[in-house]
């Protein structure tokens, strides 16, 4: 996989954590060859993670919409930039374009990609890891709220198989390199 998709704040949080795991999973998608695609923004941790990509020089594309390219101000040294008009149409062309997520901390944005990627996968839509990037444990209680959703069989077992909570970068690249697509043609039979 070398399209990677990565959910991150438009803040840096208050955790130094937070702006480190940004910059080194930049430079590490970078020097392992894998483009990032993000939402184009230049603030937070968005921001961070494709100042340290290029840095390394790493491809780096961004989808933002026009009202948040106003707001958060787009990266102008992308490799690439798309402004489309809706949500919809970001999440939509970033997830067209990559092969596995990484979400790194963030707030509501992020857990609305988050969500709309967990539920693409069970709806068959798309066949994609998608990673929780735990730094200090910032995931843990939505991973077993998620958990806990399974178990009180609102959402399916098989939602838990392709979301991985992990505590560092290397552990993100190695989910990436050993997942292995579900057959998206039963994907009904396995969400009853």
């Amino acid at each position: 996989m070398k399209k990677i998709c990565v959910f991150a704040g438009s803040k840096e949080g208050k955790k130094e954590s937070y702006r480190i795991a940004a910059q080194e999973l930049g430079k590490c998608l970078a020097l392992n060859g894998k483009t990032i695609i993000y939402g184009g923004g230049s603030l937070g941790l968005m921001g961070l993670l494709a100042d340290s990509a290029l840095l390394h020089k790493g491809t780096v594309e961004g989808v933002i919409t026009s009202q948040l390219d106003n707001v958060e101000v787009s990266h102008k040294d992308l490799n690439k930039l798309d402004i489309v008009e809706t949500m919809h149409e970001r999440k939509a062309l970033m997830a067209k374009r990559s092969e596995a997520i990484i979400c790194l901390p963030g707030g509501v944005g992020t857990w609305e990609e988050f969500f709309e990627a967990m539920a693409w996968n069970q709806l068959g839509i798309h066949s994609k890891p998608i990673i929780l990037l735990n730094i200090s444990n910032y995931y843990i209680d939505l991973y077993d709220f998620i958990k806990k959703s399974v178990d009180e069989k609102f959402l399916p077992l098989e939602s838990l198989e392709d979301l991985y909570l992990v505590n560092n970068i290397d552990e993100s690249l190695k989910v990436i390199d050993n997942f292995t697509k579900r057959n998206l043609k039963n994907w009904v039979l396995k969400t009853k």
